[in-house]
């Protein structure tokens, strides 16, 4: 029997939850070695995962607002730590960074570069003095520093469109996830996966978001280091591949070499197919791209309110602070391990020496491959003899960047109890960071819209509801969106902390850095980057302009956040000065001690 409340036993908790977790790992390879088929453990995976999550989810439950809001500010900083790694990895980290390296090779790596740089920003900028201000949402801290309701709505609009434009990805992912693991459609899969992501977060708000973010970092973390560990150790580059796969992009490079890197002839599904070196250091206008994409990445995620928003739970100013150092490790131990995931995935493909080359070998025997035919039923997979010569080549093998993860334990030939394992930390990372953004836009809308808008006097239990009642539909909505398939998972990811940086980027830092910013700058400079940012987005990508300078549709924020900037500056110099009052509340948000300074 625990002695003490909950978070005073958080060690013994989650470490009994991942001793039971292994456990099940273990009878799960059982299981398959006495003959129990791939499609029953896939789908036990997935029972057995969400359930524990849902379990967790319902647990929580609460209808204290201060819980539901900030899970009653009382989340130590590691555990708060290990749920934004969660909340943090999501499908585009665990299922879709890894396939796009394996296609882009080491321009993709500005993702990596920018996804942690960004919380060197988070921590000096950004989350302890957030934490200090005392506000439940983004734009809750936005009303507030500047006061009025214009700016307070202007926030809440990009919040929306930020975070739903990143929600369809995380459904999206989940969708992939399911469609593959239990053998349904990928219209279907979605909301196999939304159903899960609300059960999770509907009834516990940020209270139940957060444990159960933490039991799906421990999956994930799981589920994306074993394969490569055990796949790496299996080539010859042991058990830490980390600071050894260097080895095997060398020998990527002379495979692409010697088998050729020509343009498809056509596209397949719209699969793509490997066309860009791998090992391949760039330098001039690519270097270029590659400095504005990780410049883009690490604006927003100091701008993403459902990241932001995760340091509001701790208990203190100090712990807001450790809690971005925690964050930044456990997001470590997975971003350092994509890139030799994608490697040593590609050189399993590649190299002839190993028994699972599929480059150079007969269309025949590829297809008759069981892993080939498995991903070709549910559409992400296709070879297709261009040549006619009956030999795969490079530009044959179509395959989609999303499945990387996710085909590379059956790719390896490994058990398929590996596959299981994988699927699920798949969808821990989807749900957990689907859980956040539903989260996001639920609170901004039911607390800075509807509480603070329209009806300030609405009772505690009425906010809850209409919280509860927005998260469901706007998880509806996501799922519809997503089984447009619009983009790809990181794609949309981009597109996301584009509309952030674009928006909220220069009013959040300049909100606590500068005493002289004032609301008409501050709606000048969400309106003028917002709609900067969205303008050349859509030109570039529907409308048929030429990117400026390189700067294409998942970097639109380069364009944003300099007009935002000039707006506020401008706008704040022209226009009166804030308040003493206000001014002097900015200082206080600058001091690490002393009491919160807004209450609810």
């Amino acid at each position: 029997m625990l002695k003490g409340g909950f978070t005073e036993n958080l060690g013994k908790v989650y470490g009994l939850y991942t001793l039971g977790f292994l456990v099940f790992f273990a009878l799960m390879a059982l299981l398959e070695t006495t003959g129990v088929g791939a499609r029953a453990i896939g789908i036990m995976f997935l029972m057995f995962t969400i359930a524990i999550y849902a379990l967790i989810g319902y647990l929580s439950r609460t209808m204290q607002v201060d819980a539901y809001y900030v899970a009653g500010r009382e989340v130590p900083a590691l555990y708060n730590g290990m749920a934004t790694a969660a909340d943090w990895m999501s499908g585009a980290s665990f299922v879709a960074l890894a396939g796009g390296i394996y296609f882009g090779g080491y321009p993709y790596l500005g993702f990596v570069v920018g996804w942690t740089g960004g919380y060197v920003l988070v921590n000096s900028l950004m989350a302890p003095y957030l934490r200090k201000f005392g506000c439940y949402t983004v734009p809750d801290f936005i009303g507030t520093r500047f006061g009025g309701n214009a700016a307070r709505l202007c926030a809440v609009i990009i919040l929306v469109v930020a975070s739903f434009t990143y929600v369809t990805a995380q459904i999206n992912a989940t969708g992939t996830i399911a469609s593959r693991a239990l053998g349904i459609p990928f219209e279907v899969g979605v909301w196999f996966g939304i159903l899960g992501i609300l059960v999770c977060s509907m009834l516990g708000g940020m209270r139940g978001v957060t444990w159960t973010q933490v039991a799906q970092y421990i999956v994930l973390i799981i589920a994306y280091l074993v394969p490569v560990i055990w796949m790496s150790n299996a080539q010859g580059f042991g058990l830490i591949p980390h600071f050894s796969y260097g080895d095997a992009a060398q020998r990527i490079a002379e495979l692409e070499s010697q088998y050729g890197l020509a343009p498809a002839a056509e596209a397949v599904a719209g699969v793509r197919v490997l066309t860009t070196p791998h090992f391949d250091p760039q330098g001039g206008f690519d270097s270029w791209k590659f400095a504005t994409l990780a410049l883009c990445m690490m604006a927003g995620t100091a701008s993403l309110p459902h990241i932001l928003m995760r340091y509001f739970t701790t208990p203190s100013v100090r712990a807001a602070r450790k809690s971005v150092g925690y964050s930044l490790f456990f997001i470590f131990l997975l971003y350092f391990t994509a890139p030799a995931l994608a490697t040593l995935t590609k050189l399993q493909l590649l190299d002839p020496e190993l028994a699972t080359a599929v480059i150079g070998k007969s269309i025949e025997d590829v297809l008759a491959l069981e892993w080939v035919q498995n991903w070709s039923q549910v559409g992400y997979l296709a070879v297709v003899d261009q040549s006619g010569d009956g030999i795969v080549q490079l530009n044959e093998f179509f395959m989609r960047p999303d499945i990387v993860v996710l085909a590379t334990p059956e790719i390896a030939g490994l058990p398929y109890v590996i596959s299981g394992l994988v699927a699920a930390g798949g969808m821990a990372a989807a749900m957990s960071t689907a859980d956040g953004l539903l989260l996001a836009i639920a609170n901004a809308l039911s607390h800075d819209l509807y509480y603070k808008i329209i009806d300030p006097k609405a009772e505690t239990k009425t906010r809850l509801i209409v919280a509860r009642v927005l998260l469901v539909g706007i998880g509806v909505a996501g799922a519809l969106v997503a089984s447009l398939k619009l983009t790809g998972i990181l794609g949309a990811v981009a597109w996301a902390f584009c509309f952030a940086n674009s928006g909220l980027f220069f009013p959040l830092v300049l909100g606590v850095w500068w005493k002289r910013a004032n609301a008409a700058g501050a709606v000048a400079g969400m309106v003028g980057g917002f709609a900067a940012g969205s303008w050349y987005l859509y030109m570039v990508y529907a409308g048929g302009m030429e990117p400026w300078a390189g700067i294409d549709h998942l970097r639109f924020g380069i364009i944003g956040m300099p007009v935002s900037l000039i707006c506020m500056v401008v706008v704040s110099l022209l226009t009166p000065a804030p308040s003493k009052e206000i001014q002097d509340m900015v200082d206080e948000t600058r001091i690490p001690s002393g009491k919160t300074i807004i209450g609810h």
